[in-house]
């Protein structure tokens, strides 16, 4: 078994996984940033180690990171995600400097990492994919040829890209001109390549995704699916677990693809398989995300199985815990990126100390984060600062469970995107479970809500520093 875990990451993911190592009987070492010293994950993990003062380059340190797990004794790295958690030159890395890699191979990493690879992986396998190029594009005109081929609208993307980023719709053939040029810049700044691909844009689609567990010895289940429609600029808000507008027979449909995509590549650890319906009901694959992914809090809350867990497991060479036959849904979940932004003014990141925190609590709430009074939200970061996740029987009891959830949590100092979320739990819309992924752009409405509690927990936060100033 793995007896020391160093986690190349920071935040909640970081924190996440070092709370799973303790239930393990396993040590954590943190790694940090100067910006981090007084991280949460600093002061949980059994160790911790200064990357220096760089804010973000030591965390794509890759040798140096090795290396210090080598230095302290660790016989394994967990990579979260964000950071390098889907970079197949840090998993190659590890398994030639003899760290186990907590997550799949190098090789699975880089070809599902390739959304081109991915695709005629897929086909192969055949799951249904949009339409769409199956190579690079070469220039503009083989991408315009193209999307007259398969109609407009078309989406250009990144084919090394992840986390809505190197993405643009296209209506027209001047749109295309437009985005084309822009396309490759932002894939070559966010992703090192300036490789592009094609696919047929589905219009107002549900975004489901599946989660998966793979182990070494052919063992492969899913855990059912998470409903994450409600997003933003393509950056995913609330998810869902299970959809809510799903039947039975389309769960298992979906659920016995994810397994034949997982197999068909030879994967090993927890992943997603991610999938858009159209509005004729009709399913197609989207990508595969080869890490543990912000929103496994859900499936773990509907099917009680810990993910983090069973990837620490899986990556020590030992067998999953369940068969598909012992794991059963229960119930509804929500999580909620809790951001520091401000929703009245169109999410403009909300940086900066906090004053006062109250987590939310009671029967079925769950909050994963990092930060605590006093803290300071540093800048050069993901603006998410807290995951609240509910879980009750019903759709409706899980809406109302997550507004008093929301209402419970006190965040003073800063903005964050919780009252937009109530407002979307009021949304009709939202309770009869009849949403897509344009509902946020449909919605513009939601961001005029009341500013009274704002206005309320600025001034106790105006409070709180001059009494501290006073010395009261």
């Amino acid at each position: 078994m793995i007896r020391k875990i160093l986690i190349a990451n920071r935040g909640e993911i970081a924190v996440r996984v070092i709370r799973a190592c303790a239930e393990m009987g396993i040590r954590s070492v943190a790694i940090y940033a100067d910006s981090d010293r007084y991280s949460l994950h600093v002061k949980k993990a059994d160790e911790a180690y200064s990357l220096g003062a760089d804010p973000v380059t030591g965390y794509l340190n890759i040798h140096r990171i090795v290396n210090l797990a080598l230095e302290t004794g660790c016989d394994a790295i967990h990579p979260g995600y964000g950071f390098l958690s889907e970079n197949a030159r840090f998993a190659a890395v590890c398994e030639q400097r003899g760290v186990t890699y907590i997550g799949p191979s190098a090789e699975v990493i880089r070809r599902m990492g390739d959304k081109t690879e991915a695709r005629k992986a897929m086909v192969t396998a055949g799951i249904p994919v949009t339409p769409g190029t199956n190579e690079n594009l070469k220039d503009l005109d083989e991408a315009l040829q193209m999307a007259e081929q398969v109609g407009y609208p078309v989406m250009l993307k990144a084919t090394s890209g992840g986390g809505g980023r190197g993405i643009r719709r296209c209506d027209s053939a001047d749109d295309l001109r437009r985005n084309y040029d822009r396309v490759i810049s932002e894939a070559t700044k966010a992703f090192g390549s300036a490789e592009v691909f094609m696919e047929k844009c589905i219009v107002n689609p549900i975004h489901i995704e599946l989660q998966i567990l793979a182990d070494s010895h052919g063992n492969c289940i899913h855990l059912y699916e998470r409903d994450c429609s409600i997003q933003r600029r393509n950056q995913k808000l609330i998810e869902i677990a299970p959809s809510p507008q799903l039947d039975e027979a389309q769960r298992q449909y979906l659920g016995g693809l994810s397994v034949i995509a997982a197999k068909s590549v030879g994967y090993r650890g927890a992943g997603t398989v991610e999938f858009l319906q159209d509005e004729s009901g009709r399913f197609y694959f989207m990508e595969m995300n080869t890490r543990v992914q912000v929103e496994h809090t859900i499936s773990e809350a509907i099917t009680g199985v810990d993910i983090v867990e069973e990837q620490i497991r899986i990556a020590a060479g030992l067998p999953l815990k369940f068969r598909q036959d012992q794991i059963q849904h229960r119930g509804y979940a929500i999580q909620f990126r809790v951001n520091a932004e401000d929703p009245k003014n169109d999410f403009l990141p909300s940086f900066g100390r906090i004053s006062r925190y109250y987590a939310p609590g009671g029967p079925g709430v769950r909050t994963d984060t990092a930060i605590y009074t006093g803290y300071t939200i540093p800048p050069y970061y993901d603006s998410m600062i807290a995951k609240v996740i509910v879980w009750a029987l019903t759709w409706d009891d899980v809406i109302n469970r997550g507004q008093r959830a929301l209402d419970d949590m006190v965040v003073h100092g800063i903005r964050t995107t919780k009252p937009y979320y109530q407002e979307i739990l009021k949304h009709p819309e939202f309770r009869a479970a009849h949403f897509n992924t344009s509902f946020v752009e449909n919605h513009p409405e939601l961001t005029k809500y009341s500013d009274k509690r704002n206005k309320e927990d600025l001034a106790a936060a105006l409070a709180v520093a001059i009494a501290a100033h006073a010395g009261l």
